[in-house]
């Protein structure tokens, strides 16, 4: 999810992370932490992580689905909705936050530092929590937004225990994702138009002004709920209140991408033909996430199947959430 850091609900606390998951949950939880070793870190780094079912192999009912949350720089509570899953079918769940972001290591002294905040980063980081929770050999993936991106990456790397992937609301390039958002951006309002590129030619989109006409793009193309769920409202308090991550790799929104991202593509080498996982590619009538973002996906991965939700933006596990868990229940236990 490419959010921006300025699109804030002022009023929005947020409640505790415990509180969140007996909304969601009465099955069994487990919270943890695994060591993380960063190169050139001095300092010991953790990924926090919670697992809602049971990942057993011996007593699970089905394999276990692995979150990978947007931004970079969001939090994993706005996926909480992926619960629906575990309580409905079984189906093991792994939420966790990555470095940087929500309950694991923080790192504000990495601002700015492009060259440290890189997809090998997470993407060790994922492996490192496959291996400590036992389930390396034999697991899904999920990938909302940036996590897509980076579950694509991972994916044409072929490791041999993803059997199935989703890529939800994710593109395939940064340059296909500025043409979609640019394009979304012409149907808003003339004055909305004129204040984002004034903003962003005088550089001051800090400002008010710039604030509120990102609000109204996200209202219509990032979650059309109103008023927004807490989880969803919630991720933008995370990244205004520690803005590393995302600042470094997007930089002050969508629209303006001056981050490490700015020229991030998996059609470098046309490697997609290389992911073996059978895919399902997930995205929203309304969504930033284009059709035509997506459209390299489910033309060059070899075994891919695409939902396209009517009513929904960039959250459709909010926006249509009982369509969202029967399309992706459906995927996830249909027949290999």
């Amino acid at each position: 999810m490419l959010l921006s850091r300025t699109h804030i609900n002022d009023e929005y606390k947020g409640p505790p992370p415990c509180e969140l998951l007996s909304h969601y949950l009465s099955t069994s939880i487990m919270e943890g932490e695994v060591e993380f070793i960063v190169p050139g870190i001095p300092k010991p780094c953790k990924t926090w992580y919670t697992v809602f079912g049971d990942l057993s192999p011996n007593t699970r009912s089905h394999r276990p689905l692995v979150a990978l949350h947007g931004g970079p720089g969001a939090t994993h509570e706005y996926l909480l909705t992926l619960t629906d899953l575990t309580r409905a079918h079984g189906i093991p769940l792994v939420l966790y936050d990555q470095l940087g972001n929500g309950r694991s290591t923080h790192l504000p002294e990495k601002k700015d530092d492009g060259a440290f905040w890189t997809e090998d980063l997470f993407i060790a980081q994922l492996e490192g929590l496959l291996a400590h929770l036992g389930i390396q050999d034999d697991f899904d993936l999920y990938g909302h937004s940036w996590g897509g991106m980076l579950g694509g990456r991972y994916a044409i790397r072929q490791p041999p225990g993803l059997k199935r992937l989703i890529l939800a609301n994710a593109p395939v390039s940064m340059e296909s994702w500025l043409a979609a958002v640019n394009r979304l951006k012409t149907e808003l309002p003339l004055p909305v138009q004129a204040a984002l590129d004034k903003h962003e030619a005088e550089g001051t989109t800090d400002s008010q002004e710039y604030q509120d006409a990102i609000m109204l793009f996200y209202g219509r193309y990032v979650c059309r709920i109103e008023p927004w769920p807490r989880e969803v409202a919630g991720i933008f308090e995370a990244i205004a209140n520690d803005p590393t991550v995302y600042s470094t790799m997007i930089g002050p929104s969508e629209f303006f991408i001056t981050g490490s991202l700015k020229d991030w593509t998996l059609l470098d080498g046309r490697h997609l033909h290389k992911v073996r996982a059978k895919t399902l590619l997930l995205n929203g009538r309304y969504d930033e996430a284009q059709d035509s973002v997506m459209c390299p996906f489910f033309r060059d991965i070899p075994r891919i199947e695409w939902h396209t939700f009517k009513n929904s933006s960039h959250m459709p596990h909010h926006e249509e959430r009982d369509e969202f868990m029967k399309v992706v229940s459906g995927f996830l236990l249909g027949d290999d």
